[in-house]
């Protein structure tokens, strides 16, 4: 062993406390993905009612895509479209709404018949942008569900219904990471 000069700690000393400080380190990290995890596995299992939101804009077939646009506010950015039981007839995000004013491909001969199409007139109707088939959740299902389902189709809203068909709120991915926020506290 080599003699040490004034304040030189040995080389074995230094490796064993690099070692103690790396473990110490991994450790860490397994601890945080272990919390990650079990906050991950927690949010699948949460209810889609705790979570939606209740208050949500609806609409009739009939109603105007003025009134629509009118009553787009705030954070809203879908509208549910209902029968007189609040039975889920179609779905509209504001996605929809801007490929009804999407402009003519290619070099199209701007004429009376295009400029109807991007007024909006008391002739517009919800009903003729609306989504009729749209992707649902069903009340009863849980996040874990939800996600997958906009996961796989790329939807950031879904409309949550009950065996009836009708309507009790929307879910937004916004939702579901506001709550994920709070359990990663």
């Amino acid at each position: 062993m080599e003699p040490l000069n004034s304040g030189e700690v040995p080389k074995d000393v230094k490796t064993k406390k690099v070692q103690i400080i790396h473990t110490k380190r991994r450790m860490l990290q397994l601890k945080r993905k272990d919390e990650l995890s079990y906050n991950i596995r927690y949010i699948s299992k949460v209810p889609v009612k705790l979570v939606m939101d209740r208050e949500f804009l609806t609409l009739h077939p009939e109603d105007s895509l003025s009134k629509l646009i009118q009553s787009l506010r705030g954070e809203e950015s879908s509208a549910v479209v209902v029968d007189d039981e609040g039975k889920l007839l179609g779905f509209i995000t504001m996605k929809d709404l801007l490929r009804f004013f999407e402009p003519p491909r290619r070099y199209s001969i701007v004429g009376i018949n295009l400029l109807k199409k991007y007024s909006i007139s008391n002739a517009s109707r919800v009903e003729d942008i609306m989504v009729r088939k749209p992707i649902t959740i069903h009340v009863d299902e849980n996040l874990g569900r939800a996600i997958g389902i906009m996961l796989e189709t790329g939807k950031h809203h879904l409309p949550v219904v009950d065996d009836k068909n009708r309507v009790h709120g929307i879910l937004e991915v916004k939702d579901i990471i506001r709550l994920i926020r709070i359990v990663s506290l």
